[in-house]
């Protein structure tokens, strides 16, 4: 900024109602330029859309449009070139534009601001960033996604328990495993699309509440912003932070699936699991104990989601009793999303990282599937179609057979034949078949299943769709 710019304090902002300048406390708690001063770029592009149409509409004169956009553009190439100098007398993004404004152009700056207010322009802007940090959260899950795919495809027959209640339930493939969270990213990508929707309908023109007696065009500039169309209810266009709130509920849900994600890396990272190593990239040592390797990038991705969760909350409790249209309450909408967006990012990048480089250990996988008896709802499924016995019944001679494997301490594969036979004479040596884990995560070839087959066609559907 340049040293006159508190030559325009907020009190000629506010006009001839205020005698006396704002008490220091005031000027500090109604500052917002140390948080929306992210919003420049969008500030600036919305102004010029507005000063275009109000040149065509002649609401000012072709003169001052062009006089008014050489100075939006230089203004930008200076924000660009050295960032803005924070004068707190100025408030917010949009006076220390303006003030700049009025230093390069003089007096006809003035005439930007006509038939718009800082209601309608903040709006504006707001959503004008929030539809950019939706393209880009969106291209960094679509490159999630492709890494996901990647590892799954290296791992599609890659055996390793499945678990419920933490507990092994039946075998699966890692590259299955993998292929459930592309799914999570998948519809965490369908939520950003349908917020990015509904964000994109302009506030432009709504003026503080009720519109404008001047013959403006919100068609115009709506189309010059690339929003679908003028949002059309002025009271509503002002006071309106659904878009904000849509973005964070959907930056939540996302988050959610990275902290599982990042959960289970935690987990499979440690010594009792051991299915993968952590990269060096993505993991820190011990200031006292050599030896450790700690998934210090996926904790604090499971931490994150806590905070993107609270500044989901934080704008909801803001909003939740405001009466039409503006309150200054709404100033606050800002730092909870740019928060969770800066988090988001991060946490994405993070998985990225991890599960690109992340070494799994398939030996160390299929070691834990055979401890603990993955296979043997696939014995409960052979009594059921080869002995012709109920499945509850074949559930009860199942565990009875798992007991006696446990006392013996073999996997179930190894069990006598006679043994299980003393258990249930209907059980034959056919059963061997259906034991093994490399069978039982073959027999699951339903669509959506595990088998190696299945899910190769998942991959290469996944892949297709991310193609079209």
């Amino acid at each position: 900024m340049g040293k006159n710019s508190n030559n325009m304090s907020a009190n000629n902002m506010w006009g001839g109602r205020f005698a006396g300048g704002p008490a220091a406390i005031m000027q500090e708690i109604n500052a917002s330029i140390p948080f929306d001063k992210a919003l420049w770029r969008q500030d600036i592009t919305g102004s010029l859309a507005h000063v275009a149409m109000l040149g065509k509409c002649a609401i000012i004169s072709t003169e001052d449009m062009a006089a008014i956009t050489d100075g939006l553009n230089q203004i930008a190439e200076e924000f660009e070139r050295d960032g803005i100098t924070e004068d707190l007398a100025l408030e917010d993004v949009h006076m220390h534009v303006e003030a700049r404004l009025r230093e390069i152009v003089g007096d006809v700056a003035g005439r930007l601001h006509t038939a718009r207010s800082r209601n309608d322009q903040v709006a504006t802007d707001f959503r004008l960033w929030v539809r950019d940090a939706i393209a880009s959260v969106d291209a960094a899950l679509l490159q999630f996604q492709h890494i996901l795919l990647r590892r799954a495809e290296e791992h599609h027959d890659s055996i390793m328990p499945g678990f419920t209640h933490l507990q092994t339930a039946q075998p699966v493939t890692l590259g299955h495993h993998l292929l459930a969270y592309f799914e999570m990213i998948s519809r965490d990508r369908q939520r950003f699309a349908d917020a990015y929707m509904r964000t994109n309908q302009s506030p432009l023109g709504a003026a503080a509440l009720a519109g404008t007696g001047f013959p403006i065009d919100r068609h115009m500039t709506s189309e010059a912003l690339g929003f679908d169309a003028p949002m059309a209810n002025s009271l509503d266009a002002v006071s309106d932070r659904d878009f904000a709130l849509d973005f964070l509920t959907a930056a939540c849900q996302c988050a959610l699936h990275l902290s599982r994600l990042a959960e289970e890396i935690i987990l499979w990272a440690s010594q009792p699991f051991g299915f993968l190593q952590l990269p060096d990239s993505f993991s820190t040592g011990s200031s006292i104990m050599p030896q450790k390797r700690n998934p210090d990038a996926a904790e604090l991705v499971r931490s994150h989601a806590g905070r993107i969760i609270g500044c989901q909350n934080a704008l909801m409790i803001s909003m939740k009793g405001l009466p039409l249209a503006y309150s200054k309450d709404m100033q606050n909408d800002k730092p909870p999303v740019f928060e969770a967006e800066k988090l988001l990012g991060l946490c994405i990048a993070a998985m990225t990282g991890l599960v690109d480089e992340a070494v799994f250990v398939p030996a160390a996988m299929r070691s834990a599937a055979e401890q603990g008896y993955a296979s043997a709802t696939d014995l409960a499924d052979w009594l059921v179609r080869q002995a012709d016995i109920p499945f509850r019944e074949a559930h009860h001679i199942t565990g009875a057979i798992v007991r006696m494997a446990e006392e013996q301490s073999v996997p179930l594969d190894q069990l006598a034949l006679a043994d299980m036979q003393a258990v249930d004479s209907r059980i034959d040596e056919r059963i061997f078949d259906a034991l093994s884990l490399d069978a039982s995560v073959r027999s699951r070839n339903s669509y959506g299943g595990t088998a190696p087959d299945q899910v190769m066609q998942q991959i290469q559907a996944a892949q297709q769709r991310l193609a079209d």
